[in-house]
């Protein structure tokens, strides 16, 4: 299959497979793992000071297939309650130091998807609200708030793109490169046995875009999100955890998307799950947690004709938690 047919196929695949909700904006298959990516508000909000990489190979084996490369860091203003800090891996020292209900958090993505580039930075602040105690010294609930400014190219590149429309206006007339400041919203809210989240991106809809000399009026997508899960403890050791990622769009009904996942949990070190994402696949997952480093794999078993060119896609995540921990409070643990 050539390059070209390649691009065409994906393109297509898109819009009727039922995952175009997910191509204008990166996908995540492991979107548990790190949550400030799809919700500013979760940023800071466990205590920690937490670096993420997140890499994910769509469609494995085609050219021209989708691509996602994202680096984050998020971390809560300390200034109010006692926490512990580690010092080193092995070796724990208490110490009392201070944290408010603040949070602050960026990261920087590339997502390639065939002949366009979307590469770009995104900056948040995160608000976290106390709610009332559940029963007599309980756990206070937790009601966050988060905006986040983000800024991004997006690009065509039609080096080495076969096609016979030389006078096509969308790759001749239109800018091959634009750059779109835009705002993205969260709002969540966790107890010690659940957790919801809902969250907007590209509320401008690209209006701002640097660099638009053609006449046609061009505009993003909104997107939509909702998250959910709680916790079924089993024994001591043992914990199981389902959740839920309803995804949409401006487009309406025919992009909504839900990915229903269950995780099972033994002593929070190891974990493995599954998960089913409508009309697109079956994801395999597991992972591992050694002190404060996390590693997440998952793997998307496709369920649609493209499976035909590729057995699925690959995703990786590993993240790192530096500096202090919530003793108190380790249920806000996004992972």
């Amino acid at each position: 299959m050539s390059y070209f047919k390649s691009i065409i196929y994906s393109i297509v695949l898109c819009f009727f497979s039922g995952v175009a909700v997910a191509q204008q904006v990166p996908m995540y298959s492991q979107y548990i793992m790190n949550g400030f990516l799809v919700n500013p508000s979760l940023a800071g909000r466990d205590g920690y000071i937490t670096a993420n990489l997140t890499v994910r190979e769509q469609w494995l084996g085609m050219k021209g297939a989708p691509s996602t490369y994202a680096a984050s860091i998020q971390s809560s203003i300390l200034q109010n309650s006692f926490m512990t800090k580690s010092v080193s891996v092995r070796k724990r020292k208490n110490k009392p130091t201070r944290a408010t209900n603040v949070g602050v958090g960026g990261y920087v993505f590339n997502d390639n998807n065939g002949i366009m580039r979307r590469t770009g930075i995104q900056a948040a602040y995160a608000y976290h609200i106390p709610m009332a105690r559940r029963g007599k010294g309980g756990i206070p609930d937790n009601l966050s708030f988060g905006l986040a400014l983000v800024a991004y190219q997006y690009a065509i590149n039609t080096d080495g793109l076969l096609y016979s429309y030389a006078d096509d206006p969308y790759l001749n007339s239109y800018d091959r490169s634009v750059f779109i400041p835009d705002f993205n919203f969260g709002a969540s809210y966790a107890s010690s046995t659940f957790y919801a989240g809902f969250s907007m991106t590209n509320i401008l809809r690209g209006s701002l875009m640097f660099a638009n000399s053609y006449d046609t009026k061009r505009m993003e997508l909104g997107h939509y999100f909702l998250t959910g899960g709680f916790d079924i403890p089993v024994n001591h050791d043992w914990t199981i955890r389902p959740s839920a990622f309803l995804k949409a769009s401006d487009m309406g009904l025919k992009s909504l998307q839900l990915d229903l996942t269950s995780r099972v949990f033994y002593k929070e070190d190891y974990w493995a799950g599954l998960s089913y994402r409508t009309n697109d696949a079956v994801i395999l997952m597991m992972g591992l947690r050694y002190d404060k480093i996390y590693f997440g794999y998952a793997f998307d078993f496709t369920l649609t004709d493209i499976r035909t060119q590729s057995l699925g896609s690959l995703e990786l995540t590993l993240a790192v938690k530096f500096g202090e921990s919530s003793r108190r409070y380790r249920w806000l643990n996004s992972f």
